[in-house]
């Protein structure tokens, strides 16, 4: 007899949890049964870990919304306006919290619940506080049903996963490095890396989620805990200075490196090793050797043959390598003491100058925007209109727009398919098998079976909507309850509440934003230009004291810059292609070429705080003013004009200012001392890279018709 399929281990854990917490629920006869299965489905994770996790933050979410409901409650318990602003308020925070917080269900569970607390105790306060206490009983039955069944019955760990997850990064990590290496050395190389570093992306997310999981539902994990979140932090940060690496190939590919770096095969070799052997510990065998101390050299007289600009672009290349050869070092420690084959490691001690502080994410500020607005509109309906289900319309309109809120690519259509199939699915049951049915033996039969079928068929990770609705509209639709009664009307009032809710919310997606994907992409990318623009054309003095006002805005341009490419991706796989220029190649060109112009940006912002930029900045005032007036107008001129006219405007900037650089600093190399030379050869590089990465992206958009994209289309 062959064993089950871990598809089928699944269906029958939650199937099993769901029936449970019906029969307890129901013997204890509390009201509102449905709310625990509401939580068994919130909780049917892949492990016991992932459960777990999902559990803690679905309760002490529930926690939180209890006490911010019986506070709004009190505070404006007659006033309907007040009470529906501060409620609303309530949400727009917690849905700007989802995606600002590593914890974004906690957040999820505090908006919505609050919601059902406040609009199903209305105005009464004792009435509110049962429900909230009712709400709290019904969550932690379900916890508690899932938790033991998926405990006892087949309990599957995430170790396994995240032992396996983690030897793929390893690996994908490697191979990573193995293609920069050559590309970097052969500018003929025709090495295509793309594939990899998007699987080395998913990987790096994978890791971190199978690591809370893990660490639940593993001591192993749990006991180095702190270890392990040393080593993801490790994990991020190396990635993002390879990244940051191989954004610079294209300026040291043509010098002789071979002669100007004579120790680089033996300093590449080195690396290449501390990958291996890492990767030879995570799969629990013992290293073959120890890391072993290199530093990567130059040949002084071939270095200073150079010109300036070249000495600068090896120079931060070398300071690249270098922070890729102390973290390559520090991982190698970390997961040495992890597996037990070293020495602990103690966590360095973070200290050095405060932050910018709190900085507002426009993105996540427009998300709890339209999560407000849907609230608020869905309270008018309800107040004005005979809408059905009168307050469950509120909850299910907010719950839905709280969801899809954090998420404006995604079309609200996506919810119209799943939620047909689960409305009609559930109502075949409700109308023609449970009045069927007398006995919970019976009832317990079909929950379940109609719990079994939907997980067994919505088993993969991507079909997680679909399994949510599946699962939550046969709950709401069956409303199993000890005094159980049968109505066509039940079917048909849900029905239209749901289409009414996911109407009003593609209203407001509407309003609120273009239900067109390229318009979604060009806002973000003008507000990306936009913050290349103020962060390019400030002025500056090292060392100066900047406002409170002028250090936000400063942050805020910056953490633009930073995010806003990643945020560009997701908006890019909906553009029509059959729109010019939009082949997926040359959009994935035009994010990766963004993506080095940010990093490029931040790191010329962080160069110019040296000393050394005081020196360019007083001795090429005028020259660097007209370097920034072109780079402006290349940022704001990305769309009207052909790449070749920017790649010309650009490039004689450029020259010249590479010569009137050179003038300055041959008279400030000859003071200078070795540490001093290094930081001025920064700035220098941060200059170059600037403008190289605005070249590159000019490259990448060659042949796209803005204007086309932005013209209407029916």
């Amino acid at each position: 007899m062959s064993p089950l399929s871990s598809r089928v281990r699944e269906a029958i854990k939650t199937a099993l949890a769901m029936t449970l917490a019906y029969g307890v629920a129901l013997w204890m006869d509390w009201d509102r049964a449905y709310w625990a299965a509401f939580a068994v489905a919130a909780c049917s994770l892949g492990s016991v870990g992932a459960s777990l996790n999902q559990a803690a933050m679905r309760m002490f979410g529930t926690l939180l919304a209890g006490a911010v409901a019986l506070m709004l409650i009190a505070v404006a318990p007659q006033e309907r306006w007040d009470f529906i602003l501060l409620v609303s308020a309530w949400v727009g925070f917690c849905t700007y919290r989802m995606g600002a917080s590593r914890h974004a269900y906690f957040w999820f569970v505090a908006a919505f619940v609050t919601l059902v607390i406040c609009f199903s105790g209305g105005a009464n306060s004792a009435n509110a506080f049962d429900i909230a206490i009712l709400r709290l009983q019904e969550t932690g039955l379900g916890i508690l049903a899932y938790g033991l069944v998926t405990s006892l019955l087949w309990p599957t760990n995430a170790a396994a996963d995240f032992d396996a997850a983690l030897r793929k990064l390893a690996s994908t990590r490697l191979q990573l490095y193995r293609a920069y290496l050559e590309i970097m050395q052969n500018p003929d190389s025709e090495t295509d890396t793309r594939e990899l570093r998007a699987q080395g992306v998913q990987l790096q997310k994978r890791v971190d989620q199978l690591l809370q999981a893990a660490i639940v539902d593993t001591y192993e994990v749990w006991e180095v805990r702190h270890q392990w979140r040393r080593f993801r932090q490790l994990a991020a940060e190396h990635a993002g200075t390879m990244e940051r690496w191989r954004h610079a190939f294209s300026e040291v590919q043509n010098l002789d490196l071979g002669a100007l770096l004579p120790n680089l095969p033996a300093f590449a070799a080195e690396l290449e090793q501390r990958f291996i052997e890492t990767e030879r510990m995570l799969r629990g065998e013992a290293p073959e050797r120890r890391p072993l101390p290199i530093e990567l050299t130059f040949d002084e007289k071939a270095l200073e043959a150079l010109p300036h600009f070249q000495r600068a672009a090896l120079i931060v290349t070398r300071i690249r390598l270098q922070r890729l050869e102390a973290l390559s070092r520090s991982v190698f420690e970390v997961v040495q003491d992890i597996k037990g084959f070293g020495p602990r490691v103690a966590e360095p001690a973070h200290a050095g100058a405060p932050g910018p502080g709190f900085t507002i994410d426009r993105d996540l500020l427009a998300a709890a925007a339209r999560a407000l607005i849907g609230l608020i509109l869905a309270y008018l309906v309800w107040i004005y209109t005979l809408v059905p289900g009168g307050d469950s319309f509120v909850i299910i309109a907010g719950v839905f727009g709280i969801a899809m809120a954090p998420m404006a690519h995604v079309p609200v259509s996506v919810l119209v398919g799943p939620l047909a199939i689960a409305v009609s699915f559930a109502s075949v049951l409700y109308i023609f098998v449970l009045p069927e049915l007398t006995t919970f033996t019976e009832i317990g039969g079909l929950i379940f079976a109609a719990t079994f079928i939907i997980c067994y068929l919505f088993h993969k990770p991507q079909q997680g909507l679909s399994r949510s609705i599946g699962l939550a509209m046969f709950v709401l639709i069956a409303a199993i309850d000890n005094q159980q009664s049968y109505t066509f009307l039940h079917v048909a009032n849900t029905a239209t509440m749901l289409a009414l809710g996911v109407a009003l919310l593609w209203g407001v997606a509407v309003i609120t934003t273009s239900p067109r994907p390229e318009i979604g992409f060009l806002r973000r990318l003008d507000r990306f230009f936009t913050s290349c623009e103020y962060l390019v054309s400030r002025p500056w003095s090292p060392g100066a004291k900047l406002t409170r006002f002028e250090r936000w805005r400063r942050a805020f341009h910056a953490r633009e810059v930073a995010s806003l490419p990643a945020k560009l991706a997701p908006w890019s796989t909906g553009i029509d292609k059959a729109l010019p220029g939009a082949a997926p190649g040359q959009l994935q060109s035009v994010l990766a070429s963004l993506q080095a112009l940010a990093d490029r940006v931040q790191e010329w912002v962080a160069a110019r705080e040296l000393p050394q930029a005081q020196l360019i900045a007083k001795e090429l005032s005028d020259d660097v003013s007209e370097w920034r007036g072109k780079l402006q107008g290349v940022f704001k001129s990305y769309e009207t004009e052909a790449a070749d006219v920017l790649k010309e405007r650009l490039n004689a900037r450029l020259a010249h200012l590479e010569k009137r650089i050179e003038e300055a600093v041959n008279k400030a190399a000859v003071e200078a001392d070795d540490h001093e030379a290094e930081n001025l050869y920064r700035v220098l590089g941060a200059y170059r890279g600037v403008s190289e990465a605005a070249l590159a992206y000019a490259h990448a958009v060659g042949g796209i018709d803005w204007g086309r994209w932005r013209e209407a289309r029916f």
